[in-house]
């Protein structure tokens, strides 16, 4: 194994992509922004996955970008290949969850807010670092930011460069739920349970239109397949026979 990698275990319908630079606090080098577009292409294609979850090895998320490769990130601006990787993961068709424990920071914090959501351990810390290091903030990046937490946060973060606790995020909405850090696995695998469980149809049509990536004939064609797969109907019955449901549609099928 790499000391600087990021690895993959498929667990039934669940990938867990494992951010792994023990020698950096899984600080992302300019291989490892390369690596994950690719990754996510397989993954996507993949109709036994259903969700995506992004973490880091041993209890520390991401502690940003590698500055090492730092010249190579200035060069491309919002065309740099962190931007790349995390408009990828942005763009993922399948729901994503990034589990977070200790640091949670510039190219980790830009990683975690482009997942659809986010479930932190008590004792993680979240940073937006680029004024301390006379650095500008991709656009795409800081818009997903400020979506995410609203201006005023997002401009706190931006502004000061300085780290906030677990709790802070939660309550500005970067992080979505926040447990002990001996709950995190557990609590992440009944909410991607959860999630691969429900039909997916549901899910992919309403991650399309939360993110505002649906146009009105696109909306329509959801409506179709509600009707034409038949999903709607084996809900209802499922529902009135008191039993789980057994949907089959997957994104293959689009």
């Amino acid at each position: 194994m790499s000391d600087a990698e990021l690895t993959v275990e498929v667990t039934g319908p669940v990938a867990t992509v494992t951010i792994r630079h023990p020698a950096r606090r899984n600080a992302m080098t300019a291989a490892m922004w390369r690596q994950l577009p690719t990754l996510l292409d397989g993954l996507e294609a993949d109709p036994a996955v259903r969700v995506l979850v992004l973490t880091g090895a041993n209890g520390t998320f991401c502690a940003g970008a590698d500055l090492g490769d730092l010249d190579e990130l200035l060069d491309a601006g919002d065309a740099s290949i962190a931007v790349t990787a995390e408009e990828r993961l942005a763009g993922f068709a399948k729901p994503t969850v990034a589990a977070i424990e200790g640091a949670c920071v510039g190219g980790g914090c830009q990683l975690a807010v482009a997942c659809d959501l986010r479930i932190a351990a008590e004792g993680a810390r979240f940073g937006v670092p680029p004024a301390r290091l006379g650095l500008v903030y991709p656009a795409p990046t800081t818009r997903r930011l400020a979506r995410l937490v609203g201006p005023s946060a997002a401009k706190y973060l931006l502004f000061t460069g300085e780290l906030i606790d677990a709790d802070r995020a939660l309550r500005v909405g970067l992080v979505d739920e926040l447990l002990p850090a001996d709950r995190l696995a557990g609590r992440v695998g009944e909410v991607t349970a959860a999630i691969a469980a429900r039909s997916q149809l549901s899910v992919a049509a309403a991650k399309e239109i939360v993110d505002d990536r649906a146009g009105d004939d696109r909306i329509a064609w959801w409506h179709r397949q509600v009707r034409d797969s038949g999903e709607a109907r084996e809900g209802v019955a499922a529902a009135n026979e008191r039993r789980p449901p057994n949907f089959r549609w997957a994104p293959s099928g689009r």
